[in-house]
């Protein structure tokens, strides 16, 4: 009788052997299904392994069917990441006082509104600045270097200056526009199509007044942004229109921080833009750029650039702004890969 006792044994062990296996497996999947953002799931995912070929399988029961659907339901929400898991769509967003260079700024009462693509997110905050729009802000001063050094070009500012204009009126187009008015309005146009890109977007003037200075502004895109793109007509006097062009970096600024580790950066990002601008027919000024020491790229320590969208000549009709807003959208794409 030993010897169908030791068979009888075996078989006992082996089966047992074979249920742990079948446990193990099953407890990895349900991590995998767990972790933040799964691979999709594919044929193999469902496959079932057998040491031989005459296995049976138990059909699942009706409680064991539910919760496996229940399971596989809640593996398909991938959790929010990025601003959606830090914001709520159109949620204003104040200044922060301990955030780095914010002592630099002298208004900056006011909030920007965060807007959250519905599909397709990229996890990329994008800063849409309508530059000017601050009432007020022309009588007040900020520093234009963090560092206290004299500005190494002239501008609105002249060179040599330590201190500038907290926010300039702007400009009025030729037909009476205040350029506040058309920067805003590009600003919405843009914000609506990097959206539908999957981008978000942090609107840092969502009204014709906001209380906050360029320091203020960019400082807020520092910490809620991944890029900061400043819209602005340029006020030269001309009587005809000289085209888009971004505001770079000239080399006296080259070797302050944060500029010296992040100049790179803003070029790079402008040049993305300017080509963008150029795919869709619009007019280039010179080789693209202007070397501008300016405040907001003093303090930023993302992507940042000024892009100059024309001129008091230009056209500002909706067409051309919903023209000039396409090829920002390009450039904004080609910068992050997308």
């Amino acid at each position: 009788m030993r010897k169908p006792f030791f068979r009888l044994s075996c078989a006992v062990l082996l089966c047992c052997c074979l249920t742990g296996c079948g446990s193990i497996q099953h407890k990895s999947r349900t991590d995998t299904a767990q972790s933040s953002k799964a691979p999709p799931k594919t044929a193999d995912d469902f496959s079932i392994s057998s040491d031989s070929e005459n296995e049976t399988v138990d059909e699942p029961s009706s409680a064991d069917a539910a919760n496996a659907s229940v399971s596989e339901s809640a593996t398909q929400q991938e959790p929010l990441t990025g601003a959606a898991a830090l914001y709520s769509n159109g949620q204003e967003i104040s200044f922060d006082p301990s955030w780095q260079y914010a002592d630099f700024s002298a208004i900056n009462s006011g909030t920007a509104t965060i807007y959250l693509a519905d599909s397709d997110r990229k996890d990329i905050v994008v800063g849409v600045n309508a530059g000017h729009g601050t009432s007020g802000g022309a009588s007040v001063k900020t520093q234009c270097h963090p560092d206290g050094s004299p500005k190494t070009t002239g501008g609105s500012t002249a060179q040599g200056a330590t201190y500038a204009t907290a926010v300039s009126g702007g400009m009025t187009f030729n037909d009476g526009t205040a350029e506040s008015t058309v920067t805003l309005q590009m600003a919405q146009i843009l914000k609506d199509k990097l959206l539908a890109q999957g981008y978000d977007v942090l609107m840092v003037r969502n009204s014709d007044d906001v209380q906050l200075d360029n320091v203020a502004r960019t400082v807020l895109c520092n910490n809620v942004a991944d890029c900061h793109i400043s819209l602005h007509w340029d006020g030269d006097g001309l009587g005809y229109d000289k085209g888009c062009f971004y505001i770079s970096v000239p080399d006296g600024l080259k070797s302050m921080e944060p500029v010296a580790s992040h100049w790179q950066e803003h070029n790079a990002l402008g040049v993305s833009l300017v080509e963008g601008l150029r795919t869709e027919g619009m007019t280039i000024y010179q080789n693209g750029s202007m070397n501008i020491d300016l405040t907001q790229t003093s303090y930023s320590t993302i992507p940042s650039v000024d892009m100059e969208l024309g001129n008091a000549s230009s056209d500002h009709s909706d067409s051309t702004l919903n023209s000039l807003a396409d090829g920002l959208t390009a450039g904004v794409n080609a910068y992050f890969g997308n």
